[in-house]
């Protein structure tokens, strides 16, 4: 006997919950949890067991298949960019050209650039010793430059490829990946200028937090370093390159020749391959590693996304179960019954399930795995705002069950209250403002 809607959508906040226990109170790893989760919906729905496992192993082979060559490949450039020193020769070049008046502004353009490529965790430590040096030289308040660092990096990571959850969601919801990039930027920008620079102007004299200890360490001006504009060409390719793929698509016709060149170099895959043998080119050279050492870099890269490739993929898989067991069709009945607008369902949906795991990448890949059968029956919901939608969500909160929660405060050296007073205030302003940009948008598109 099928069940019902509303015992199917008790039943996935059941299995959410009991993954919420897992991962917070049982130290349990999240793939495991999210595959005990997974099984918890799928017998509970009526599945046999091993179908129940089948859907679950389906899903994670599927995103594995969309995502893992680009996660890979996108570990890689910032792994190079780290090792070659280039994001050093960026904040050096950013701060002298910003200069001490302006310290505010070169942490946000650090931020876009060094963010673009590298994930939350690594910018963040590549870009924490930059910031703790302009607060000593500038004697600003050391949040005024630290929450404008986090919320950038933070609305990079949530929304623009090659980062996991984006990726993910463009593969799921069939967006085009330079376009999702584009209209990421143009709301990306504006909401993280008015979670970081705007609300550490507030919450800077509320809460006093001193600069950690400048540390000092032996310079060796024989250290080789790439040039300022390799680096930049580096970050920059990629980038372009997706960028010129929807030119195509807007601007030629279907089956022109250019078209489909831009769109094969413009491929997310394709971009950052070219993207990788740059960088070993430009900064094997320039740094003089050799063969051994780049391959080294890159084995290093792809072994430290192991765990978090696997955590992606169980969402992937703990998506498609949720959906064979029917609570996709169950939530596009609640929407309908409650006649909220896509954009806005699908922010509630990502919103919750990061609130409840901890995880935006989660969120982000478990939603758009729910909302991808919505789109068969409303093709006219544009998918790139969808994406948009999901990805704010999915940073709508960081409390104690995420463990970038835990990494902002130990990098800042915050306590529990002050981290919940300002990071995860810097959160919930990009999640609400970031829905409300999204939906202007979606006025034009």
């Amino acid at each position: 006997m099928a069940a019902s809607p509303t015992s199917l959508l008790v039943l996935a906040l059941a299995a959410i919950a009991v993954l919420v226990a897992l991962v917070t109170w049982g130290r349990v790893n999240a793939f495991l949890a999210l595959l005990l989760a997974a099984m918890l919906v799928g017998v509970g729905a009526g599945m046999a067991p091993l179908a129940a496992l089948k859907a679950f192993q389906d899903g994670v082979g599927a995103t594995l298949g969309g995502i893992a060559a680009i996660i890979a490949l996108g570990a890689i450039v910032g792994k190079l960019l780290a090792e070659s020193g280039g994001a050093e020769v960026l904040a050096g070049r950013f701060a002298k050209f910003f200069g001490p008046k302006r310290a505010v502004w070169c942490v946000v353009a650090l931020a876009l650039v060094v963010g673009l490529l590298t994930w939350f965790t690594v910018g963040l430590l590549l870009l924490l010793p930059v910031i703790v040096s302009l607060t000593h030289e500038t004697k600003r308040p050391f949040l005024l430059l630290a929450l404008p660092l986090v919320a950038f990096l933070s609305v990079m990571h949530g929304l623009t490829p090659p980062h996991p959850g984006p990726v993910v969601a463009i593969d799921a919801l069939g967006a085009k990946p330079g376009l999702v990039l584009a209209l990421a930027l143009v709301a990306g920008i504006p909401t993280a200028l008015i979670a970081g620079p705007l609300f550490a102007r507030w919450v800077g004299p509320r809460v006093a937090v001193a600069a950690p200890a400048l540390r000092t360490t032996e310079a060796n001006g024989n250290t080789p370093r790439p040039g300022f504009g390799a680096t930049v060409f580096v970050i920059a390719l990629p980038i372009a390159l997706m960028l010129l793929a929807t030119v195509g698509e807007l601007a030629l016709p279907a089956g022109h020749r250019g078209r489909e060149a831009l769109a094969f170099a413009g491929h997310p895959v394709t971009a950052l391959v070219l993207a990788v043998l740059t960088a070993m080119g430009i900064f094997g050279r320039a740094c003089r590693f050799t063969r051994g050492q780049l391959l080294g870099f890159t084995e290093q890269s792809i072994a430290g996304i192991g765990v978090m490739l696997l955590v992606v993929a169980a969402g992937g898989g703990f998506a498609r179960v949720l959906r064979e067991a029917g609570v996709a069709n169950a939530l596009g009945s609640l929407a309908a019954n409650l006649h909220l607008p896509p954009l806005i369902y699908g922010w509630l949906i990502a919103a919750f399930i990061r609130v409840a795991t901890g995880s935006a990448t989660v969120a982000i890949t478990t939603a758009a795995g729910l909302l991808a059968p919505l789109l068969v029956a409303h093709p006219e919901i544009n998918r790139e705002l969808l994406v948009l939608s999901l990805g704010f969500g999915s940073l709508s909160l960081s409390h104690l069950n995420d463990g970038g929660f835990w990494i902002v405060k130990d990098c800042l050296g915050l306590t529990v209250g002050q981290t919940l007073r300002t990071w995860s205030v810097v959160e919930a302003i990009i999640g609400v403002v970031g829905l409300g940009f999204t939906l202007l948008l979606g006025l034009f598109f």
